[in-house]
């Protein structure tokens, strides 16, 4: 039995190279970096807040596709091209999350694929039924 199971939709783009959009490990999720590709169009959005918010629908729909949702999201990392822009991220990223956050690392970068101006990854576990209330 495969101990690795892929997740992927629609929903968010296609990977772009040779990885897959997550990877459930029991009830551990690691989604992979997404930028702000549309995934009607594989094309970049424009501006940066729609880029941020494009960014996270896609992590939504990732996690989402393999059962879960922002509740369960552990780690989050981005990585910014511009690290004067965070508080813009912080913004958004609390629009899209509640208390309890997820823990998260923040990093500059010089350059993303495809000219993005934010990538971010993040790491979900899964409810057990102990979880359930």
């Amino acid at each position: 039995m495969n101990r690795k199971q892929p997740v992927a939709t629609p929903g968010a783009p296609a990977a772009i190279g040779p990885y897959s959009q997550a990877i459930r490990a029991g009830d551990t999720v690691y989604l992979s970096g997404q930028i702000p590709l549309d995934p009607a169009t594989m094309q970049l959005v424009e501006g940066f807040d729609a880029q941020v918010r494009r960014v996270f629908d896609n992590l939504q729909a990732v996690c989402r596709e393999a059962g879960a949702g922002f509740d369960d999201v552990v780690r989050v990392t981005i990585y910014l091209t511009d690290l004067a822009k965070f508080p813009v991220v912080n913004e958004i990223m609390a629009s899209y999350f509640r208390e309890p956050y997820p823990a998260r690392v923040t990093v500059g970068v010089a350059s993303l694929p495809r000219g993005a101006a934010v990538e971010i990854d993040a790491i979900a576990h899964l409810p057990g039924p102990e979880d359930r209330g």
